[in-house]
């Protein structure tokens, strides 16, 4: 057992060595260059792609279209311009998904950041029951999510509106900040913790200075992940929501009992393209925080 874990730790820190890795990225280089042109796997890459880029084509294509029909006649820019200034209910309910799902997000953000630390930082009795159930509203059906959370409400007598939206998305997106900062936590070197605590740094300091600047990537990671949730959820708002409180997944499900609009096209059209620039931008951003760190 001793010489086949010292071959192992062996064969590990030869991975690690620069050498070993600069060889390693010149193989990989070689296979890729050896690898056939066309083969089994390129195919059901570009069949999975087009199951699920097609439908996002269809909408930017048909937001440009002059009639409200199935086949596109001509270009036109007139749902744009419907968008823009004909249509006040829809500007109002996109404004009720932007606040809630900023500060849900927020929220989440912190409390998911700091429950990641508090659980991998800490060890008291519990830790893992607590880190089991913090993973129950991601794996729930969010059926059972919005009811159970309608009851609640209800029972202690908590008027529906945006405030329990806000409640709502807030918990079931914790569960998604808590794993994405969870895992950039499964890298950390706790040894600069040590570090930090050796030069008379408190414990305050440390979590500020240290550790939230180097798992900055995830917890950017996760604050976008509970935006994104929090704006395409439908399920738990349609049960919590109140009078006033109309998310934009809600009118779009409110609408279609008089046939889909174009409008919404054209704004599915704007919010894939301001969606498309911030992925670019925080892919390249998150990118230099993570090298920096």
């Amino acid at each position: 057992m001793k010489n086949v874990f010292f071959a192992l730790h062996g064969l590990l820190s030869r991975k690690n060595h620069p050498k070993t890795a600069e060889a390693a990225r010149h193989a990989k280089k070689n296979w890729k260059k050896h690898r056939p042109a066309f083969s089994v796997s390129n195919v059901l890459l570009v069949l999975t792609l087009l199951f699920l880029f097609a439908p996002l084509i269809f909408i930017i294509i048909f937001s440009f279209n002059g009639t409200k029909g199935s086949e596109f006649t001509n270009f036109s820019l007139v749902w744009y311009k419907k968008l823009l200034f004909d249509s006040d209910k829809l500007w109002a309910s996109l404004l009720n998904s932007v606040i809630i799902a900023f500060s849900a997000g927020i929220v989440s953000t912190i409390l998911g950041t700091l429950a990641s630390i508090g659980i991998n930082w800490y060890k008291f009795r519990g830790r893992n029951v607590i880190q089991t159930l913090t993973y129950l509203p991601m794996v729930l059906p969010e059926v059972i999510v919005g009811i159970s959370t309608l009851i609640f409400f209800g029972g202690i007598h908590v008027p529906l509106g945006l405030f329990t939206i806000f409640a709502a998305h807030t918990t079931f997106c914790l569960p998604f900040v808590f794993l994405m900062v969870n895992a950039r936590l499964d890298e950390f070197d706790y040894s600069i913790i040590e570090a930090a605590h050796d030069l008379g740094a408190s414990e305050l300091q440390t979590m500020l200075k240290v550790v939230v600047p180097a798992i900055m990537p995830g917890i950017l990671s996760g604050f976008m992940m509970a935006i994104t949730m929090s704006l395409e959820d439908f399920v738990i708002t349609y049960f919590v929501g109140g009078p006033g409180s109309t998310t934009l997944p809600v009118y779009v499900y409110s609408s279609i009992k008089y046939g889909v609009s174009p409008v919404i096209n054209s704004l599915s059209c704007v919010m894939i393209s301001i969606t498309c620039l911030l992925a670019f931008t925080l892919r390249k951003g998150l990118k230099g925080i993570a090298a920096s760190h």
